[in-house]
């Protein structure tokens, strides 16, 4: 009986694995209904130390009224949420193409130094600053 060389299956890049995340995040916010998001307890382990606001606080409340079409909503709760929710997105399609094609899906890393994700992350962790320093 001759030996079949079955496709060898590669294992998930770091790439795929945040995009995969970031997709079933934003589909676990489908289960959230919009009317309610507010009335719930703060989690974030790092408000309910300081009172203060992470620079991640809100992110989960936009993406929930942004899945349900609550665009302003969405915005007010984090203004990056609309923003981030876009990327995750792209980036699964990236990393599915690239899956698809057999070839390597960008790494992460290098994405995270370009040049505009640089500008981004900046100006989210200047946004964060700014709300904190506000709140307190």
């Amino acid at each position: 009986m001759p030996a079949t060389d079955a496709p060898a299956t590669r294992r998930p890049t770091t790439t795929e694995l945040v995009a995969v995340a970031g997709v079933a995040a934003l589909g676990a916010s489908l289960l959230f209904s919009p009317d309610h998001i507010e009335d719930g307890p703060v989690i974030c382990p790092f408000r309910r130390l300081t009172g203060l606001p992470c620079p991640g606080c809100g992110l989960t409340r936009s993406w929930v009224y942004l899945t349900h079409g609550w665009w302003r909503e969405s915005f007010l709760a984090h203004p990056f949420g609309p923003l981030f929710a876009a990327v995750m997105v792209a980036l699964a399609v990236v990393a599915v193409r690239a899956r698809v094609r057999r070839t390597g899906s960008p790494s992460i890393e290098r994405l995270v130094r370009h040049p505009v994700a640089v500008v981004v992350l900046a100006a989210w962790l200047g946004f964060a600053l700014v709300r904190a320093v506000l709140a307190g």
